[in-house]
């Protein structure tokens, strides 16, 4: 036995007359009781010895590699090395590989083997691989399933279970941190007009965490429809909501929503009219606004002092019309992001936007204040994706 197979608990060294026998913890009563107490022993066989601690380092990644350098023996190459993936997303029992993946010329000559083997090293049932986003508008992704009867698999986000087809639909974990603020917001009473739903990534929060009275989702992908009608059912709010297969700017809704959320990036700006028409016109709401905003690569001058993410509020929205300026005191910092002079300016420039929108649509001035943007995650190099919250209110005579 080595050393550490000792040391882990599950042999031990037990002293008898002439030396030490190695016995397994659970049977090592059951095996004194058989021996003489006067019986030499010089040797134990054990099944079954346990890993090396070197052989537990390993690696998911490793042990793949391990058993397809076996399987393939001396055909195996530094070409087909580079080609194994060092990740892949796991939904359940289905593992979805990188598109970079087992591309090479010899691997197609081991066909199903090839998957099986995969499937088995990761622990998985069913294999996917992952293409390049489909231009379609409809951000659908191209996923070849490998192995297995379908893609339908089961996420779970913050309580909300989710199902989708991952070779028909696609999950971003990347937006986590916004669908767990929207999930903390005061919704209670409220209708919401979900206009890019997909298969309820924000729908869903707003519904059972958020509290929202009512829903809308809209959204315009059959595939993104079948799975948010699903989900709906799952978490149990299907009454809550109406959804609305087709595209979201020809909409008809009008005067019903409190609060609208525009979740499309790199830009939700061809969906600004369709919000405000859905806005309550006289009580108005607020506006959840994502967009891609770029950030120049230039570092901030030492002690700048950092600008908050909250601005304003509704009590100190003026009645000229202009969108509420930071206050050096006013709310908090947004997760400790800083908000950039880049932002800053997208951020009042679409206020200023969307309160002509509003005058345009109702023939009277409207206020718009902004109460706070987040930074939700890097999209690219100097590329941010931000969500904006605008609280749009008309103003009273």
């Amino acid at each position: 036995l080595e050393e550490e197979q000792l040391l882990d608990g599950r042999y031990r060294l037990q002293k008898v007359p002439g030396g030490h026998v190695a016995l397994p913890v659970l049977e090592e009563k059951l095996l004194l009781l058989r021996l003489p107490r006067e019986m030499p022993c010089a040797l134990v066989w054990i099944q079954d010895p346990v890993p090396s601690r070197a052989a537990r380092r390993r690696t998911p990644a490793q042990k793949l590699r391990d058993e397809l350098q076996r399987l393939l023996g001396k055909s195996w190459s530094e070409e087909l090395e580079r080609d194994v993936p060092h990740a892949w997303q796991r939904h359940g029992d289905l593992v979805l590989l990188s598109e970079d993946s087992f591309r090479a010329t010899p691997w197609e000559k081991l066909g199903p083997t090839l998957w099986e083997m995969v499937a088995s090293a990761l622990g998985a049932r069913r294999l996917a691989r992952r293409g390049r986003v489909l231009p379609d508008g409809m951000r659908s992704p191209s996923v070849t399933l490998l192995l297995g009867q379908d893609g339908w698999v089961e996420h779970v986000d913050n309580g909300i279970r989710y199902t989708f087809d991952v070779t028909k639909c696609m999950f971003s974990p990347g937006n986590i941190t916004e669908k767990l603020r929207v999930a903390s917001l005061p919704c209670s009473g409220e209708v919401l007009v979900d206009l890019y739903a997909g298969i309820g990534y924000f729908t869903l929060p707003y519904l059972v965490h958020a509290a929202a009275a009512f829903a809308h989702a809209c959204e315009w992908n059959g595939h993104a429809v079948e799975a948010l009608r699903r989900n709906l059912a799952l978490n149990g709010v299907q009454d809550r909501c109406r959804v609305h297969h087709g595209d979201c700017r020809q909409l008809e809704l009008r005067d019903v929503a409190d609060r609208v959320n525009l979740g499309l990036i790199p830009s939700s700006e061809e969906g600004w009219p369709v919000a405000c028409h859905v806005l309550k016109k006289t009580t108005g709401g607020v506006l959840h606004i994502h967009h891609n905003v770029e950030t120049l690569p230039t570092p901030a001058p030492p002690q700048t002092p950092v600008l908050r993410a909250e601005w304003g509020s509704p009590k100190g929205a003026g009645s000229d019309g202009e969108a509420q300026h930071p206050m050096e005191d006013s709310g908090k910092e947004t997760s400790g992001a800083r908000i950039r002079p880049e932002w800053r300016r997208w951020a009042e420039a679409t206020a200023a936007r969307i309160r002509g929108l509003l005058a345009e649509l109702h023939g009277q001035p409207w206020h718009t204040s902004i109460l706070h943007i987040e930074a939700v995650k890097s999209y690219a190099p100097h590329v941010h994706h931000l969500v904006l919250d605008l609280e749009c209110r008309p103003t009273l005579p």
